[in-house]
């Protein structure tokens, strides 16, 4: 039996698990940052119930982004540092909006009533820039770093696809944590959202592939065409029966309120399975594979025994979070 090749594997390893973690943190903060942007258009009861219903969820979601980031650093150092150069401006803006979004949460249930507003504001500000900022970053990636003006300009666009794609997973939510008026002023919004949401993924689709001849080989050579042809297709069809049941709901006694969520992270996924296929083995597109800017072997060994520890940690305490938690939101209060 062939020995493993550790020098090939481990970079695959650690290339699965950066993205596996990208891929939590998009649906779980998703969501968050989606409720924040959400709350410019309820009222100052709803936003309270709002907020509450992600309070016990939105520091552990971030958790994500951060093991994601960890781990582009001590796996790809060099990767890196290209990304984070190129992208410096943008990932400064979007820790400002967390730091924004992050002392709002604290201090809006703290103050008195006539300074509230300005709280909320906050919340919703920091949410806004986080997300925009987020979907900048995706669209100069997707183009391989390009700062043109073409380039800043596709960003751009995909900057407001993204933040209403979080706003339609901060609606889906609400459908399921909320009740009564919010519940079904959350169904309006994710009707509205739903459309920008599936437009921004098409245009990324079809961009993507455009933006190298790679690309566009690995996706339309025969047989790939034929065996990739269910990720659009499941795509296309989640997006067509999430707009059939959003004009029903809510349902009767508060059935499936939790598909809309689901249904929406399901066309993520076939997103964001697409892009991952589309840029593998570059983790810096066209210019850098994930065996060119990962670390050492033997680095890798031992840093892939601290993250098989700490990996289920973090996973333990969301889904018992999520447990614990679990059901319709309740009044938020610190006493």
């Amino acid at each position: 039996m062939d020995m493993i090749n550790w020098e090939q594997v481990l970079p695959v390893v650690f290339a699965g698990l950066m993205g596996l973690s990208i891929l939590i943190y998009v649906v779980l903060d998703g969501y968050d940052l989606g409720v924040g942007v959400l709350t410019a258009f309820a009222t100052p009861a709803e936003k309270d119930r709002m907020i509450a219903s992600i309070g016990p969820f939105w520091d552990a979601n971030e958790t994500w982004l951060v093991l994601a980031v960890g781990l582009l650093l001590v796996a790809f150092p060099a990767a890196h540092g290209v990304i984070l150069t190129t992208l410096y401006l943008p990932v400064m803006i979007m820790l400002i909006g967390l730091i924004f979004r992050g002392v709002a949460f604290e201090f809006r249930a703290k103050v008195k009533p006539e300074q509230k507003r300005w709280w909320n504001l906050s919340f919703f500000a920091g949410s806004l820039i986080t997300a925009l900022s987020q979907g900048y970053m995706l669209g100069i990636y997707v183009l391989g770093l390009d700062l043109s003006w073409p380039s800043i300009l596709f960003a751009m666009g995909v900057a407001v696809a993204l933040c209403a794609t979080y706003a339609f997973l901060g609606a889906a939510w609400l459908i399921y944590k909320a009740e009564d008026a919010l519940q079904q002023k959350a169904v309006g919004w994710a009707k509205r959202t739903l459309i920008v949401m599936a437009l921004g993924m098409g245009t990324i689709s079809l961009v993507t592939p455009l933006a190298s001849d790679r690309i566009f080989d690995k996706w339309f050579s025969v047989p790939e065409i034929l065996l990739l042809a269910p990720l659009p297709l499941v795509a296309g069809g989640l997006f067509v029966g999430l707009w059939f049941m959003l004009r029903h709901m809510p349902f009767s006694r508060d059935r499936f309120s939790w598909a809309p969520l689901v249904m929406g992270a399901g066309a993520m996924i076939t997103g964001f399975a697409g892009l991952a296929y589309s840029f593998y083995p570059y983790v810096v597109p066209e210019r850098l594979t994930i065996y060119e800017a990962a670390s050492a072997t033997e680095s890798l060994g031992i840093i892939l025994v601290g993250t098989l520890f700490v990996l289920p940690i973090i996973l333990g305490y969301t889904v018992f979070a999520y447990t614990v938690f679990r059901g319709k939101a309740t009044a938020l209060s610190y006493k």
